[in-house]
């Protein structure tokens, strides 16, 4: 069994100011400025059309994260009508647990499921199917204050998480040295600020990238942050999984929800300009709690990780199948899945084919066929 539990240990979005949103929103929205069929064939369209609704569930709300803002600009730049998609926006809770369900059983079409998390689902018997993915960089990371130069230095140290520590910080602190038994492993909340006061004698935190770091230095507390990807640990960012069933019936309709959203993430990385009209899409699904200051840091953050270590040998959104054998054999060696997962089991799980099919070369192909 799981040594942790199938949970994206995304709360830690909890201490951010979002708006709850209860409710989806379609691409059929009327602030689109795509016209119908605009950037499809006639057949094509007449496919995607009997496709039908498709259902994209986002990780974390609506979060300006990468495989959600992306998403939602697509569905308000028209991107997804372009294609005659007809797609639902609703926002995720961060439990990974739920949306795997949800996506198997076909309440979702599309959602953001890393292929770590993924292979946990496969291997508890929910079928889902990895589409694409960012990088293979991850968004786990572990902080400290600015004393502590080499990770060894932890050893017997007081280590906080949000309720476990990820494989990925687990496998780097191993990798690194660290005498694991030795280290006092506490729950902490979502307050980060507890690091550079060193709360219950507290040495290092997990967390996330895009996040924690950048609420420290918003508040003028400097620390350090270890990324796993440094050490060569596997992870994936902006990874999507479908519906195994509504894959196989509707395969261009697949490839063009893709399509859309990577023309999007272009859209929204281009500027300063772009990036802020992306995330005020995503504030107006929100609500006016919506922190739009922070989430375009989140954007800009998680961007800049995909850029720095972009999928080796495909374009955006590739899958690399190293890359799950790699994540496979850390799975194993941490006891989180059973050695029936063998990596030919677990590259069955994913087709980089709906990706490849949208490009020509490096070049994303648009408009579609």
């Amino acid at each position: 069994m799981p040594r942790y539990p199938l949970t994206r240990p995304a709360l830690v979005a909890a201490v951010m100011v979002l708006g709850v949103a209860g409710c989806g929103s379609g691409s059929d929205d009327s602030t689109s400025a795509g016209s119908a069929g605009s950037a499809i064939s006639a057949k094509r369209c007449a496919e995607n059309k009997e496709a039908g609704k498709i259902t994209y569930l986002s990780g974390y709300q609506f979060q300006s994260s990468v495989s959600i803002l992306e998403y939602i600009a697509a569905a308000k730049l028209g991107y997804f009508k372009d294609l005659c998609l007809t797609v639902d926006l609703k926002p995720g809770s961060g439990d990974t647990a739920q949306n795997t369900k949800l996506l198997a059983g076909g309440q979702a079409t599309v959602s953001a499921i890393s292929e770590q998390d993924l292979i946990q689902a496969q291997a508890n018997g929910i079928d889902i199917k990895g589409i694409s993915s960012y990088s293979n960089a991850g968004l786990d990371i572990l902080m400290t204050n600015k004393d502590i130069t080499d990770l060894t230095q932890l050893d017997g140290k007081v280590v906080g998480h949000k309720g476990y520590v990820p494989a990925a910080v687990e496998a780097m602190l191993v990798k690194a040295g660290v005498k694991w038994d030795s280290l006092k492993l506490v729950k902490e909340g979502y307050d980060p600020s507890v690091l550079p006061r060193k709360q219950g004698g507290l040495e290092a935190l997990t967390g996330f990238i895009s996040n924690e770091p950048n609420q420290l230095k918003a508040a003028g507390k400097d620390v350090t942050v270890w990324k796993p990807v440094d050490y060569k640990i596997p992870s994936s960012i902006g990874a999507m999984a479908v519906n195994p069933a509504f894959a196989k019936a509707h395969p261009h309709a697949v490839e063009d929800v893709l399509r859309a959203a990577l023309h999007a993430y272009q859209y929204c990385s281009a500027s300063e300009a772009h990036i802020s009209e992306c995330v005020g899409y995503a504030a107006k699904l929100s609500g006016p709690t919506y922190d739009k200051k922070l989430n375009a840091t989140i954007w800009k953050t998680e961007t800049q990780v995909v850029k720095e270590n972009p999928t080796p040998g495909q374009p955006l959104g590739g899958i690399d199948t190293d890359n799950v054998t790699q994540l496979v054999a850390m799975l194993h060696q941490f006891k989180i899945v059973p050695g029936s997962v063998t990596a030919a089991k677990a590259a069955g799980w994913f087709d980089p084919s709906f990706v490849k099919d949208i490009y020509s070369g490096d070049k994303l192909v648009w408009p579609a066929p």
